[in-house]
């Protein structure tokens, strides 16, 4: 059978390029080592490690995750070793893996981002990018989420600066409206956004008339297939208002058409979470994917799909 032409999987976000389009989703596989014997790092576009703080950090209570039809449950709490421990301990073994990596930093103040990205500055080039997590509690106004807040997204955005890196903002799509919220982002000095973080959500079993998960009424974070419209929604809605603003698209991605959706929609760049506690070959599955997905449809390189609804206004059948 003949192969057919190859096909383009070069994509580029803000100033950086990537060999293809597909990253890990922060959260969902630990500090990307973990992933090693099941595919070459070094083969996808990037390795975004779970988000740290400046400090060691212990998280939430168990149980941390539920599954549920359409995806999980989680509330791990963003523990972690502290960004320190982290580059002395497991930044070293990605760096050999020749990954290119992107690190994902969390605070709860102004500071503790400004911290988390000075310690950052003299990361080894590997290091390529910044994902500043803004979708957590900000204690500075009553524990409301950063993301949540557009003067709050700015200056944790505008704190992040010494990092000497280019910077994504990670934002919640717990919101009314996300484009005032990718504006303020933008404003901050993020290059890019990603869209989206876990929905807000929550289990009750009925039969003990108990929370399912350890943080009790705090909830936890849908992720999986059950919000991929929701980010593919946001993803088209901010990239409509703000086009020239790169777009990193996450959630339910399991396969190679449920990146390239994304990419239709507005992203540059996708990141496969979820999908990794089944199979941790699932990145290396949806890079296949969007490659078979291209050459069936006369695609020379994925480049031509970012935005194209947007162009095509759904003509084509």
């Amino acid at each position: 059978m003949t192969r057919g032409p190859d096909v383009d999987l070069t994509t580029s976000v803000g100033s950086l390029s990537f060999v293809n389009p597909v990253m890990t989703a922060s959260g969902t596989a630990g500090h990307g080592v973990e992933l090693a014997p099941w595919l070459d790092l070094s083969s996808l576009g990037a390795v975004v490690v779970k988000s740290l703080r400046v400090e060691p950090w212990s998280g939430n209570p168990a149980p941390r995750v539920h599954e549920t039809p359409a995806g999980m449950l989680n509330s791990v709490g963003l523990q972690g070793p502290g960004i320190e421990a982290w580059m002395c301990d497991s930044l070293p073994a990605l760096v050999a893996s020749g990954a290119r990596v992107v690190v994902s930093i969390w605070g709860s103040t102004v500071d503790d981002y400004a911290r988390a990205a000075a310690l950052l500055a003299e990361a080894p080039p590997a290091v390529v990018a910044v994902e500043v997590n803004v979708s957590c509690p900000n204690v500075e106004d009553r524990r409301r989420m950063f993301a949540h807040s557009s003067m709050a997204t700015e200056e944790a955005l505008s704190a992040t600066a010494s990092c000497r890196r280019p910077r994504w903002a990670k934002l919640s799509p717990n919101v009314g409206d996300l484009v005032p919220i990718a504006e303020a982002a933008q404003r901050g000095g993020a290059e890019a956004v990603t869209l989206i973080n876990t929905v807000m959500a929550m289990a009750i079993d009925p039969g003990t008339r108990r929370y399912r998960l350890g943080s009790a009424g705090a909830g936890g974070g849908l992720s999986g297939p059950a919000i991929r419209p929701v980010a593919v929604r946001a993803v088209h809605d901010v990239h409509a208002a703000l086009p020239g603003l790169p777009i990193i698209g996450v959630g339910g991605v399991a396969s190679g058409d449920d990146a390239v959706e994304l990419l239709l929609a507005g992203a540059s760049a996708i990141q496969v979470g979820t999908a990794t506690f089944a199979d941790p070959r699932a990145c290396r599955r949806v890079i296949e994917g969007i490659e078979t997905w291209c050459r069936r449809h006369g695609v020379a390189g994925v480049k031509e799909l970012i935005g194209a609804v947007h162009r095509d206004r759904g003509e084509r059948p």
